[in-house]
């Protein structure tokens, strides 16, 4: 009888071994398939976003060679109008993560700057210049460089960086559905990401 009982007991505790490491072992392949399963979804979100948009400008440009000191000088200006695409970016495929599987966390490490980038087309119009005095690379540098400057504050003053930004934190959101449904956690600067909303903290 006592035999019987040691050999039921063998049984019983062989059992319970295999089933906990049975179970050990799915929970492990679960993990590894959740973190895969997040490593692809990082993948796929690693693209360019583009926000676009068109300005228009119109410069009268003008300036003056004294000659023979204060007797003569000789003027020379230009009408110039500019359009310009304007696009502000997010390479995505530049963002850093670390994944903590033991604690199953997603931790965003950092988030690439925004890239801004002006394509202007420039048309010249009334150009005067004086034989003494003629348009040369330099001027057209000055008018380019003054273009531009004035292009980046209309830029700040415009809704392109926001939109930019919205359509970065609308992919940045996929990771956090994706995380909470696997039952992970989103964190940023070391702060637990709680609702999609939450990831208006990003800069």
């Amino acid at each position: 009888m006592r035999r019987i009982l040691l050999g039921l007991v063998i049984v019983l505790v062989s059992l319970f071994v295999y089933k906990y490491y049975q179970s050990m072992r799915r929970n492990e392949i679960v993990l590894q398939e959740n973190s895969l399963l997040i490593q692809q979804q990082i993948s796929n979100v690693g693209k360019l976003i583009v926000t676009e948009g068109y300005f228009s400008e119109v410069f009268n440009y003008k300036t003056s060679k004294a000659i023979l000191g204060d007797f003569w000088s000789a003027e020379k200006k230009a009408l110039v109008v500019v359009n310009a695409e304007v696009t502000v970016a997010y390479d995505l495929s530049k963002i850093k993560f670390e994944l903590d599987e033991t604690r199953k966390i997603l931790k965003i490490v950092s988030i690439p700057e925004q890239e801004i980038k002006i394509h202007p087309d420039f048309e010249y119009y009334d150009v005067q210049a004086d034989y003494l005095n003629p348009f040369e690379a330099k001027d057209y540098n000055a008018i380019k460089n003054r273009v531009k400057q004035s292009l980046l504050n209309k830029i700040e003053k415009s809704d392109l960086k926001s939109n930019a930004k919205n359509r970065l934190i609308s992919e940045l959101a996929k990771f956090y559905i994706l995380t909470n449904a696997l039952g992970w956690s989103l964190q940023y600067n070391d702060t637990t990401i709680s609702t999609a909303d939450a990831l208006q903290v990003i800069n």
